[in-house]
């Protein structure tokens, strides 16, 4: 059963002032009045005929009069709100700009000439460096109040949000149909530049199920990338490479520590003299706590010979337990290895047949017998 939705009583002023900038057409309340009863008394509620005039209160089942529009009392016209200008007065396109991407390595300056190529200036445009995973993007959020409070303040322009390509607002059909929504409900419209869809987006009618079948193309990409990029990683794995940062001990710095400090010395007087060979600390001595914390990993290894044994062990069968068929690895035998079992009898056989041509042996497993000439 759903329930009816209602305006919240804080977006109680907002709403009416909103919904009675429209004549009524049931009770012909004029613009900046309230609704009127059939008993001549301003009406509980806006009718419905009127709010929905209002994009973001369609929707709602009812919006209730606010207590200082006296419903209940006898019925006075308000004043008056300025007319809306006419559909074909011209009116000032104002457009927000937001370009992101998702890694630092990414760069956002393609994004950047298209918007400003666009007509919209470097001040109106932000962008930000963040995945569209993290659920919170402040430049994002600041792009939108800035559309949603320049729109409060010039209703009779049109507000503009625009974006390279819809990807640039996320990769999540749920997510970016809650967007679209959202845009709508404030009166604002949403631009892409470029990809499936370019230009102005029409939140009625094919425009609206072309956006949400292209979101869900946006987010089956997305999952394609994470598993391919999976993939490649597990891939690497098996092959002995593993990603992320090189490790800051060495193996000969390791050494070194150890061998220093069976002569007495501490860490502390060790540290200096290690350099970093590699990384963005190179020629840098590392920090106490990594030596400290190499120290703690090689006494494990050392405690514990036989986990590690076995670790290495099943990495190296995951390396092999796949269905990938490759060629079996051949034996090289040197002069002095001894013969096995199987060896020693196929040497037997070929022997048997260079000395004894003419013997054939018996399948029954005895000596065999020499065909006499007929």
């Amino acid at each position: 059963m759903t329930v009816p939705q209602e305006a919240s009583p804080p977006d109680a002023d907002r709403d009416a002032n909103a919904v009675e900038r429209h004549p009524c057409p049931r009770c012909t309340a004029g613009p900046g009045s309230p609704c009127r009863a059939r008993s001549g008394a301003v009406a509980g509620t806006y009718h419905t005929g009127r709010f929905t005039k209002v994009p973001r209160l369609a929707k709602l089942l009812r919006v209730p009069t606010p207590a200082d529009r006296g419903p209940g009392q006898p019925w006075r016209p308000g004043t008056p709100v300025p007319l809306a200008l006419a559909p074909d007065t011209p009116t000032a396109d104002i457009r927000i700009g937001y370009a992101r991407c998702s890694t630092l390595t990414q760069e956002l300056q393609s994004q950047l000439d298209a918007l400003a190529k666009h007509g919209i200036g470097r001040d109106k445009v932000f962008s930000e460096k963040i995945s569209t995973r993290v659920r919170v993007r402040p430049q994002f959020e600041a792009a939108l109040a800035l559309a949603r409070q320049i729109k409060a303040h010039a209703p009779h322009s049109r507000v503009i949000f625009t974006v390279y390509e819809m990807k640039r607002l996320g990769r999540d059909a749920a997510e970016l149909t809650a967007l679209a929504d959202h845009l709508t409900a404030h009166g604002l419209v949403l631009e892409m530049l470029a990809g499936p869809l370019p230009g102005m987006y029409d939140p009625s009618g094919p425009g609206r199920l072309l956006f949400a079948f292209f979101a869900a193309m946006a987010e089956t990409e997305r999952e394609n990338i994470r598993e391919s990029a999976l993939e490649g990683l597990d891939a690497a794995a098996r092959k002995g490479k593993h990603g992320g940062r090189p490790p800051v001990i060495t193996e000969d710095m390791l050494h070194t520590v150890l061998r220093r400090r069976a002569n007495g010395e501490s860490v502390e007087q060790i540290q200096p003299d290690l350099i970093i060979a590699t990384g963005k600390r190179k020629g840098q001595a590392p920090s106490v706590a990594s030596i400290y914390r190499a120290l703690a990993e090689h006494e494990k290894q050392e405690a514990y010979p036989e986990a590690v044994a076995q670790a290495h062990a099943d990495f190296a069968g995951l390396h092999d337990a796949d269905d990938i068929p490759r060629p079996r690895r051949a034996r090289i035998r040197r002069p002095d290895d001894p013969l096995t079992p199987e060896e020693a009898e196929l040497r037997q056989r070929l022997q048997d047949q260079v000395l004894h041509p003419d013997h054939r042996p018996d399948p029954g497993g005895g000596s065999g017998t020499t065909p006499q000439t007929l």
